[in-house]
Parts: structure tokens; C-alpha cells; sequence
């Protein structure tokens, strides 16, 4: 019995060396094999890639059957994992440096992986270090999609409380899900790539619950930004240029007393409009829709707003006020669920359709 238990323990070790051996490495920052899509800093010199925004997102082609990833995140930062197209599950980062697996015991072959980020900046910075196979093999980029969509806006963009079913619900990262939000199922019925800027409780010119009508650093200023939660680290503008930008924001700007005045939400809202148009190009559309919540009155400021934009291609559309139902399709906090936000998404898509030329099809919305 001796015998065999050393047999079979020499045998595990050798399995262990082999594994060891054969495993295969890539640093997340230089390697052209994983695409991330989103805004990132890549300045830490050690192949590491940080990102806090919603909704980025890193895809790879896997010729293997496992897949893991050395990262590390500053608070909690909730993942979804796609495989071939399906969501295998969810993971979270929540320790310094850690190594997740992202996937195991794929059949052998070549899959499609995609790690998309629910939760939003203020939940967590993340820093990813490597990517790992495990049992070897290989990764190559997935091609980049023909469209791309930039969100700026607030906590409807960043899915605040989409996995949630009762309004009552307080928040938590783990109801928060940008990938369930319309930000992401809009690009998704266009096959689009995205970007999510997007940050709860702010506004264009006032951020929810503030004391004064101009808050000091509101949307307009964290457009400006690399992280949402890093002041000074701008963004450069240089990896992607979206087709169309759609601004979501004024709900939180007149949420609560003092409101800003008429002159100071129209000034705010054209300095988003101009900094959107000088960094990628006067000929970007950009679509501002103007939220339920907020009342009639303020569509004259949006009708003021584009008459002042210099460049043209600025489009507007009101959210109708009774498009959710108060019973099933409301989650955390009384903010849209995944029902909801599928019902923000089919108003906006026919007239994003309008708007860019891109045809409608008969996909579902989801």
C-alpha cells in the first residue's frame, strides 16, 4: 500500500512540473492578444492595465481549455464571465493581487472570452497584471466590431441596481450590473463596441444632494478623465473615436433644491457638448436625451442648448415619464431594473437608428 500511495504521489508532482512548465503567460499590457475596450491606464510600467469606468470590457480568443487572470482591485469590483457567447458566471476582485480563474475545463478548441465589468468606479479601482493558461495554449485578439457608442451619463448608464427587483432595496456593487443597463443592450442589438463614463448621483452641472447650484467637479469635468475616481490623470483620446455619443444626464442636476439656474445648466451642458466635438471630431453626432424625471420646463434649456452648438449633428429626445411600471420594473433604489433599463433601450434604439443610418434588424433586444 506504501508503494503504491509514493506512486501515485510522485506521479501527482510530476503532473504539478509539467503543468508548470507548460503553462503559458501574458502580461496584460503587452500583449495585443486580449483587446480592452475602454479607457485605461497604462503607465505603471510593470504590464499591468488599471481601469475603474463601467462596463469595460477585455475579449480574447482562447485556443485552450482553461483560462486564469493575476489582478488585483482597491475595494470590490464585480465581473461577468462570457464564454462563446454565453455568461458562465460572475466573479470579484476584491484583494490586492490575486489569480481569478476565468474559465476551466473548456472543451478542446477555440472559444470566445469576454470579462465585463458591472460595477462602477467609486466601487473599486482594478488592476489587471497577467493572463494565464494554465494547461497552455494560446490567445489572439477578437476582431474589433465595425460601430462604437460612447454613454456619458449617470447611475441609469452604470446599471445601478439592474439585478434588483425591489425598489426597496438599498445599494449594493452586487445588485449594480452595467452590462444589464441600456448602455450596454443598445451597442449589443448593433453590434457596436462601448464605453461607459458614467458616475451615480452626478449631474452636468450639479451633483445630487449638493448644497450649492454648481457643484465643483461634475460630469463635464470626469469626461475629461482616465479614472473616474482619479482627478489629475486625463485621457488622451487617442484609442478609439465612437460614431455616435449619447449624453444621459440633467436628473440629478434638479433632483433636489437648490436647481441650478437656466444659464448655468445651458453653459455646463455646451462645455460637454464642445470638449465631445474637439476631441473627436465636429462631425460626431451626438444624441442628448433628456430624462423623465426632470420636468417640461427644462426642455427649453435642451432647445437652447442646441441652437447655441456651434457644429452641427446634435440630436435631442425626451424620455416618456410613464414608460416603466412602478411594480416590476423598478430595482435598487427605485432605478430601473434589467426590465426597465430593456424598455429605456427600445425608445432610444429606433431613433439612434435615425440618427447614424444604421439599419434596424430583427434581433432581439436584450
Amino acid at each position: 500500500m506504501k508503494t503504491i500511495i509514493l506512486a501515485i504521489t510522485m506521479f501527482a508532482c510530476a503532473v504539478s512540473a509539467v503543468s508548470a512548465r507548460t503553462a503559458t503567460v501574458y502580461n496584460a499590457n503587452d500583449t495585443a492578444a486580449v483587446r480592452i475596450v475602454g479607457r485605461t491606464d497604462r503607465s505603471a510600467g510593470d504590464g499591468s492595465v488599471r481601469f475603474d469606468w463601467s462596463g469595460t470590457y477585455m475579449e480574447t480568443i482562447l485556443e485552450g481549455r482553461a483560462l486564469k487572470m493575476r489582478v488585483g482591485d482597491t475595494g470590490k469590483s464585480l465581473f461577468d464571465i462570457f464564454v462563446d457567447g454565453r455568461k458562465l458566471g460572475k466573479i470579484m476582485v476584491n484583494s490586492t493581487d490575486t489569480t481569478i480563474t476565468v474559465a476551466d475545463k473548456l472543451p478542446r478548441g477555440r472559444h470566445q472570452i469576454a470579462i465585463r465589468k458591472c460595477t462602477e468606479g467609486e466601487t473599486g479601482v482594478t488592476t489587471v497584471r497577467q493572463f494565464i493558461l494554465p494547461d497552455g495554449g494560446t490567445l489572439a485578439a477578437a476582431q474589433p466590431r465595425g460601430r462604437h457608442i460612447e454613454f456619458v451619463g449617470n447611475s441609469l448608464s452604470a446599471g445601478f441596481g439592474t439585478e434588483s427587483n425591489n425598489p426597496r432595496d438599498p445599494f449594493t456593487p452586487e445588485s449594480e450590473n452595467c452590462n444589464l443597463a441600456y448602455s450596454t443592450i443598445i451597442p449589443r442589438f448593433f453590434d457596436a463596441d462601448y464605453t461607459v463614463i458614467a458616475h451615480s448621483g452626478r449631474g452636468i452641472v450639479r451633483n445630487y444632494g449638493d448644497s450649492v447650484r454648481v457643484s465643483e467637479r461634475a460630469m463635464r469635468h470626469k469626461f475629461m478623465q482616465t479614472l473616474d475616481t482619479d482627478t489629475a490623470l486625463r485621457w488622451h483620446f487617442g484609442d478609439y473615436r465612437p460614431d455616435l455619443v449619447v449624453i444621459n444626464l440633467g436628473s440629478n442636476d434638479f433632483s433636489t433644491e437648490p436647481h441650478p439656474y437656466r444659464s448655468e445648466f445651458v453653459k455646463a451642458y455646451c462645455e460637454l457638448i464642445d470638449s465631445i466635438k474637439a476631441n473627436y471630431g465636429k462631425d460626431t453626432p451626438i444624441l442628448c436625451v433628456v430624462p423623465y424625471s426632470i420636468s417640461s420646463d427644462v426642455d427649453d434649456y435642451f432647445r437652447e442648448i442646441i441652437s447655441r452648438a456651434v457644429d452641427t449633428r446634435i440630436y435631442k429626445i425626451r424620455m416618456s415619464e410613464d414608460y416603466l411600471n412602478w411594480d416590476s420594473d423598478r430595482g435598487a433604489v427605485w432605478h430601473p431594473n434589467y426590465q426597465g433599463q430593456r424598455k429605456m433601450a427600445m425608445m432610444l434604439i429606433p431613433y439612434i437608428a435615425t440618427v447614424t443610418g444604421w439599419p434596424l434588424s430583427e434581433k432581439e433586444v436584450r
